[in-house]
């Protein structure tokens, strides 16, 4: 079955025991500003989290984290003078740098938005006509070049509340026209490292194989066949369950779920996509996990033996961002909860392995697909190739997803354990 193969060829996990326990830049402060903030609902003063922060005639931007935190570092030769934040059901912010200060957290409060349903006119077509339009309009409503893009990627192991490892990088991105089916992205890591053991214990230990070569893959527009291939729409149900603004623009939310019928696990979830154009500008989904041990096959690749590995939970985000009429992969976040059940032991152990990937530059004129002997493989994994490195300024004049609290509280930890060593 086509969909088996996918999942495991691209989203599982080696399981293994364990036993026991680049470049330089000059950092002056000159050629760039740093804000940093927090994204806060104007009513409700709850943090607005993986809100998308971007820098109006640039390709520029970051998401703000589990916490509503966000940096975003802007080169002074860019004379920028706005920064613009977007997300779903809140009205499209412009925030001028000049009321922002320099280096220190800036409290921006976003205002809710709602939606008239009866100003806006409904398609006569169902929920999947409407699905099936926007996989057919790809083509046209995403970019027809190739581009060259910066992203920042991290990917986490935590067992229980505690991590096990944090490992995060800026990669080079050669990303491929959305018309051109026959051609692969590519990645390249730039800049990375981790701190990988960071609670010692005597554990069950996993890596996550293919790193930000299969975060990419959440690419839908890229890779519909992730979600929908036209021979397996009809084994779904869909339905139009609301209609939201997302940057401005009015949006159909349409759930989908398999239909009792269909045995193999796959996909639940909801997709936004734009009433005009019918760009896909969103995707919520994870896997239906009403058939535990059919699940569990999809993800593990490899596991000690004696023990019962059950999935928990499973989530998918991945978001687009317009720019000049065209769409573009913006950012992506996978994470995936299970528990593990060892034979001879009282306790079962629980895992969350989590994996995001921001874009946060792109290059539209001096594109240069790199070399294939140069690009991470979907067979590799992330943590056993960058090396452990501390240091507060490591990532220099590169834009990176703001830990959240819990992170860096680990990475903190795991800092003064290598200083006193």
């Amino acid at each position: 079955m086509r969909t088996t193969t996918f999942y495991q060829t691209t989203m599982s996990m080696i399981l293994v025991l364990v036993m026991g326990v680049s470049l330089t830049f000059a950092q002056n402060g000159e050629t760039y500003n740093t804000y940093k903030g927090v994204l806060k609902d104007s009513k409700s003063k709850n943090e607005i989290v993986f809100a998308t922060i971007s820098v109006p005639g640039t390709h520029i931007g970051t998401v703000s984290n589990s916490d509503g935190e966000f940096t975003l570092k802007i080169q002074k030769s860019l004379n920028a003078t706005e920064l613009i934040i977007s997300h779903l059901g809140y009205l499209t912010k412009t925030v001028s740098l000049a009321d922002l200060k320099k280096g220190n957290e800036n409290e921006i409060l976003v205002d809710p938005s709602s939606v008239e349903i009866k100003e806006i006119t409904i398609r006569p077509e169902n929920a999947q006509s409407i699905v099936q339009g926007a996989i057919y309009r790809i083509p046209e409503n995403y970019s027809n070049k190739a581009s060259m893009q910066t992203g920042f990627y991290r990917e986490t192991v935590k067992q229980r509340r505690d991590y096990l490892s944090i490992s995060e990088g800026v990669i080079d991105i050669y990303k491929t026209s959305y018309k051109n089916t026959l051609e692969s992205d590519r990645v390249r890591i730039f800049k990375a490292r981790k701190s990988s053991n960071v609670k010692s214990a005597d554990t069950l230990m996993l890596k996550l194989i293919g790193g930000p070569k299969v975060t990419l893959l959440l690419d839908i527009a890229r890779h519909p066949d992730l979600l929908f291939w036209e021979e397996k729409l009809n084994e779904y149900s869909f339905a139009l369950e609301d209609i939201v603004s997302i940057d401005g623009k009015m949006n159909y939310v349409i759930s989908f779920k398999q239909l009792p019928t269909i045995d193999i696990p796959l996909y639940v979830g909801k997709l936004y996509i734009e009433t005009e154009s019918l760009a896909i500008t969103m995707a919520e989904f994870g896997i239906n996990l009403d058939d535990k041990d059919k699940a569990s096959q999809l993800f593990v690749k490899k596991k000690p033996a004696g023990v019962k590995i059950t999935p928990v939970s499973t989530s998918y985000l991945v978001t687009f961002k317009e720019q000049d009429g065209k769409y573009y992969f913006n950012y992506a976040r996978n994470e995936l909860s299970f528990k593990c059940n060892w034979r001879r032991k009282l306790f079962n152990s629980n895992y969350t392995v989590m994996s995001e990937l921001a874009i946060t530059d792109r290059d539209m004129e001096n594109v240069s697909k790199f070399p294939a002997r140069e690009a991470f493989k979907q067979s590799n994994v992330f943590v056993d190739i960058v090396t452990t490195y501390n240091d507060e300024d490591f990532w220099g004049e590169h834009n990176f997803i703001e830990p959240d609290q819990s992170i860096e509280a680990a990475i903190k930890k795991y800092g003064k354990k290598l200083r006193r060593q």
